[in-house]
This record gives C-alpha cells, structure tokens and sequence, in this order.
C-alpha cells in the first residue's frame, strides 16, 4: 500500500509533520527550561491532537484513493486510533 500518491494530500502532510515536530521541540525547551507543568502539559495536548489530525488525513488518502478494501481501513483505525 501506498502511503499517498497525490502530491497536494502529501505536501499537506508533510507540512502538518513538520508543525507537530517544531511543537515537540518547543515542549523540549520548555522542559529544559523548568517551565510550568500545566503549560507543558497544554502543548503536549495540542501535539497529541496534530498528530491525530495527520494521522486521520492520512486514513483520509487511504480512502480517497480506494485502492485499500474498506475492511482494511476499519482494521487500521481500530488498530491505530
């Protein structure tokens, strides 16, 4: 399988990557930088929730393209999600 195809949805996702992973390492700053637990706390939410949004695209393309059975794609998200 796959992963994406269409240059748009990947561009999209690389992006989305990219903005997750300049978040995780502001959080490693913060750490460093004894800051507050609950602001911590805050950004590790907002990552969690990117990443769940690049990984929901990505099950999105999986679907869009249709190349993957519907079971398959049920199996994922229970698997993954």
């Amino acid at each position: 399988m796959t992963i994406v195809r269409d240059a748009e949805r990947k561009r999209s996702l690389i992006l989305r990557l990219k903005r997750a992973e300049g978040q995780v390492r502001g959080i490693q700053k913060l750490i460093e930088t004894e800051a507050d637990c609950e602001k911590v706390a805050q950004q590790l939410a907002a990552v969690r929730k990117a990443l769940d949004k690049s990984f929901f695209a990505l099950v999105g393309c999986v679907i869009a393209e249709g190349s993957v059975p519907a079971d398959d794609v049920a199996e994922m998200l229970s698997k993954y999600s």
